[in-house]
């Protein structure tokens, strides 16, 4: 091995996160030889992510801000039990750089980006600032957050309008404004939204890419200055600016237009001087022209379409880069598509009731299997559902030689899939796997909110 590599395999893991994606973290490090830590809320004693772990640490009452975005309780978990790493998931602290310098600062090792990175490309604006510099084309802005003069710079770019929280994400703080004299309105929305949720009120402004696809490509940085990036996955499902279904490859991009995006993502994550897993995220405008989104310092809910197509255990190659191994792949193999997969994200949720959240005790789990599936969660036949944290309680992951056979099997396998004991979002998956503009990709960022207005305007005339 080349002197100047530097290898420190971790013996024991925190996972700083709770539910499904502490699961399947666990599940890697098992396979690895590593020993796990659990940590958990009042309320997550009875999580399957507590009884799998080898370890498990209660750190405070069930709100999220008592326990699980608790800096010191998290660290302190971690230095009482002996780990050497802490993994984030997704979620609560996985993006927080105060967290990310915490970890390192108590002598452990961040399974991540450095804290650095993470507030370059935290911050939206200045994650823009280092895309131009990269020579990754992005939308139309005001090059940096606004201030007194918003209506002058709004009137510059011209509108429609996107209003977008400078430390945004997850759909808060953002408004669309398509006229001038909304524009104060909208700010006003947007600004308060971005304080409640992030504690910071700043916004900036984009060109709005009517009808557009969200179109997101993972990468993978080593410390040697190596990076790489998978084909791309198509996130356009979305309500409200949630994801509900994601697909690799995107049956809307060309394999030219899919080489264009992964040299845009890799030349943003090496001018950032990104190191680890992370999601570069795109619009593409129906012309198939791209635009730079923002960089998700983290691992995301979908990764695992993604190891569907490439072959790969992205948590495994997580840690390995966190280690300090370098990558065992070129570009040329993370290129190669062996499959195409899809994920259905399955919450407890009545969508019939404007999705309202379903917390509650399951009286029956049966998850669909069979060749092609894959169930990611943490839910099991008497689990008790918390009312203090994201719905989330299960993805459907399947995959197919091809979009045909994909949706075919996607269709069997909701069908499948039982439970009982509170509503969830399945019906309405089978209701998109349905649609005709859905089965013939042709899909937007918008098509759920068409599919809901449609519903809507049959109601109202029966």
């Amino acid at each position: 091995m080349n002197a100047k590599i530097k290898v420190t395999p971790f013996k024991k893991v925190l996972i700083a996160n709770r539910g499904e994606i502490a699961l399947r973290v666990i599940r890697t490090l098992k396979e690895m030889g590593i020993a796990s830590v659990a940590v958990y809320s009042e309320a997550d004693k009875n999580s399957l992510h507590v009884r799998m772990a080898d370890e498990a640490v209660c750190i405070g009452a069930a709100p999220s801000s008592l326990s699980y975005l608790n800096i010191d309780a998290v660290v302190t978990a971690a230095q009482m039990t002996g780990a050497d790493a802490v993994h984030p998931g997704y979620g609560f602290l996985s993006e927080n750089a105060d967290f990310a310098e915490a970890v390192t600062q108590a002598g452990l090792t961040f399974i991540g980006p450095t804290a650095h990175a993470i507030r370059l490309l935290g911050v939206k604006s200045t994650a823009r600032e280092i895309a131009v510099k990269g020579g990754v084309p992005i939308t139309p802005g005001s090059d940096g957050v606004v201030g007194k003069n918003f209506k002058e710079v709004a009137r510059k770019i011209g509108f429609p309008i996107m209003i977008k929280a400078s430390l945004g994400g997850g759909g808060k703080g953002m408004r669309a404004c398509f006229e001038e004299k909304d524009l104060e309105r909208m700010m006003k929305t947007a600004q308060a939204e971005a304080k409640a949720n992030f504690g910071d009120d700043r916004v900036y402004f984009e060109k709005l890419v009517l009808n557009p696809r969200h179109i997101e490509v993972q990468v993978a940085a080593d410390n040697y200055g190596h990076a790489i990036a998978f084909a791309e996955r198509d996130c356009s499902m979305q309500r409200r600016h949630q994801k509900l279904v994601e697909e690799s490859p995107s049956p809307f991009v060309t394999p030219q237009v899919r080489q264009k995006l992964q040299e845009a993502a890799v030349k943003l994550v090496k001018a950032a001087g990104y190191r680890g897993l992370g999601t570069v995220e795109f619009l593409m405008a129906p012309n198939k022209e791209f635009y730079f989104m923002e960089v998700n310092t983290r691992l995301q809910v979908e990764h695992p379409v993604t190891e569907a197509v490439c072959g790969r255990d992205l948590v495994k190659m997580q840690i390995c880069l966190a280690q300090g191994e370098p990558l065992d792949m070129d570009q040329k193999q993370a290129s190669v598509i062996h499959c195409h997969a899809i994920e259905h994200r399955i919450n407890a949720e009545d969508s019939e009731k404007n999705f309202v959240p379903c917390p509650g005790t399951l009286e029956e789990w049966i998850p669909a299997g069979g060749l092609g599936v894959r169930v990611d969660s943490h839910m099991y036949t008497g689990y008790t559902i918390p009312s203090y944290y994201d719905s989330l309680i299960a993805k459907l992951i399947l995959t197919a030689p091809d979009r045909d056979r994909l949706l075919a099997r996607s269709r069997r396998a909701l069908a499948e899939f039982k439970v009982a004991g509170v509503k969830t979002t399945i019906p309405f998956h089978q209701k998109i796997i349905n649609n005709a503009d859905f089965a013939a990709g042709n899909m937007d960022t918008g098509l759920i909110e068409r599919m809901l207005e449609a519903e809507e305007n049959d109601k109202s005339k029966k």
